[in-house]
């Protein structure tokens, strides 16, 4: 397996991973009031999800994570989608960040002083399809086996549309990283020369949200081939500093962090604002690097333009 995340950052220190897609989405007028999720406007508006891709891009990200979080046969199913739509749909979001980063990289213009970007599929956890809020648990009530089947099918098809990396994300529980990874050393003809990496969502500098440590997890994930690169998702970013640290001490694979914004919610405005006292998304990252993170992105209510002040930081 060529591990094109190692080949990637011995060429340049950082890799850019772009922001949020789903509330990115909602700020642009998209409707996501649905239990699919983005995975809905791969059916009913695939053009404002290359919108989004293509803004990503432009501000500097040199990888895009594929609209596939929340798109399983399972929901799929569930919402009247026969099998070999649901094959369509979730292959789509892959090729659709694919078709976007080709058109990008066709214009010279584009090529100066970088590489070309990469393409990441997203596998969400169980809970997303669940629904329930169970994906910031991990509370799940099903077996490590039985989650090694759910994902096997659509790993298999994320698979077969040949993106670079497989980015199994926000996973809130040991267990489900350890049931992908399975999955993967059984699909290892399959996935051939794709890495991956896992990401966990944590509660605290410590632990991930299903209470277990991130030390541990890192740890038994070190020694596992098929892991490239691991590290932290779909967190409040205060705890991500002290998670890199935790991981670093256990591994030297390369530590990928794409947090929420830390933003609070104002009931009065009804909107978002940042927190007060809280240090900028752009300071907390230069923290993230001191301590040893390489893959570095936003993840829920960042913006095109906080990856374009992210990705100008680290790359001068």
């Amino acid at each position: 397996m060529t591990d094109i995340i190692r080949t990637y950052l011995k060429k340049q220190k950082y890799l850019i991973i772009d922001g949020a897609l789903g509330t990115e989405l909602e700020r642009r007028g998209g409707n996501l009031d649905d239990p699919l999720w983005s995975a809905r406007l791969l059916c009913d508006n695939p053009e404002m999800i290359a919108a989004v891709h293509t803004d990503y891009l432009h501000a500097g990200a040199d990888c895009l994570i594929t609209a596939s979080y929340q798109a399983t046969f399972q929901g799929l199913a569930r919402h009247g989608f026969t099998h070999e739509q649901a094959r369509k749909l979730i292959r789509s979001a892959v090729t659709l960040a694919k078709t976007i980063v080709d058109g990008f990289w066709a214009d010279s213009a584009n090529r100066v002083n970088r590489l070309k970007p990469l393409v990441a599929a997203s596998v969400g956890p169980y809970g997303a399809f669940l629904a329930n809020r169970s994906e910031y648990t991990g509370n799940y009530g099903i077996s490590e086996h039985e989650l090694v089947n759910f994902h096997r099918e659509r790993l298999k098809t994320l698979v077969s549309a040949d993106p670079d990396i497989l980015a199994c994300e926000t996973l809130p529980c040991f267990a489900e990283a350890r049931a992908l990874v399975r999955l993967m050393e059984d699909l290892v003809t399959d996935l051939d020369m794709i890495p991956a990496w896992i990401s966990f969502s944590a509660r605290d500098g410590q632990h991930i949200n299903s209470g277990e440590t991130i030390r541990d997890c890192a740890q038994w994930l070190a020694g596992k081939p098929c892991v490239a690169a691991m590290g932290i998702n779909c967190t409040d970013p205060v705890h991500v500093a002290s998670l890199v640290k935790e991981i670093r001490s256990v591994t030297d694979k390369p530590v990928v962090v794409y947090p929420n914004k830390g933003e609070v919610y104002n009931n009065l405005t009804k909107s978002w604002a940042p927190r007060p006292g809280v240090p900028s998304f752009g300071e907390m990252a230069a923290q993230w690097v001191k301590y040893g993170a390489r893959l570095i992105g936003g993840c829920c209510h960042t913006t095109p333009d906080d990856i374009r002040r992210l990705a100008l930081a680290l790359k001068s």
